[in-house]
C-alpha cells in the first residue's frame, strides 16, 4: 500500500422506510427542496426528546445531510446528539411516525420519543 486510507463515518443514518416516505411527502406537498429537520429539545420523560419538521431553507448553523433525492437538517445543537443515529419510519397500531435509533441514548422511554445521554 501506498498511504493510509482515511474512512470518514457517515454521521447520520436514513432508513430505507424513511427516505420512501420522506419521497412521498416530498411529492405530496409538490416541493422538491423540502427537507426532513431533526432535533433535539429539553424534556420528556427521559430528559430530552426528538422532534421533527419539513424545513426548504438551511440555516448558516444546520448541518445538510445529503442522501440524493432527500435530505436531513439538523442544527448545531442538536446535531452532537445525534450523530451515529439512523432516522427510521414505521406505521404500525400507535400510527405512523418518524423515529430515532440513537446509539448514544443510555436510557429511552417506552414509545422512544425521549432519551438520555
Amino acid at each position: 500500500m501506498s498511504g493510509a486510507e482515511s474512512f470518514v463515518p457517515t454521521p447520520m443514518l436514513l432508513s430505507h422506510a424513511a427516505r420512501k416516505r420522506l419521497r412521498a411527502l416530498i411529492e405530496e406537498q409538490g416541493n422538491p427542496g423540502l427537507k426532513l429537520r431533526v432535533y433535539v429539545t429539553g424534556g420528556g420523560c427521559s430528559g430530552f426528546q426528538y422532534g421533527f419538521d419539513f424545513a426548504d431553507t438551511v440555516g448558516e448553523d444546520d448541518t445538510l445531510i445529503d442522501f440524493g433525492d432527500v435530505a436531513l437538517v439538523v442544527d448545531e445543537l442538536s446535531y452532537q446528539y445525534l450523530v451515529g443515529s439512523t432516522v427510521d419510519y414505521e406505521e404500525g397500531l400507535a400510527g405512523a411516525r418518524f423515529l430515532v435509533q440513537n446509539p448514544n441514548a443510555t436510557t429511552t422511554c417506552g414509545c422512544g420519543a425521549s432519551f438520555m445521554v
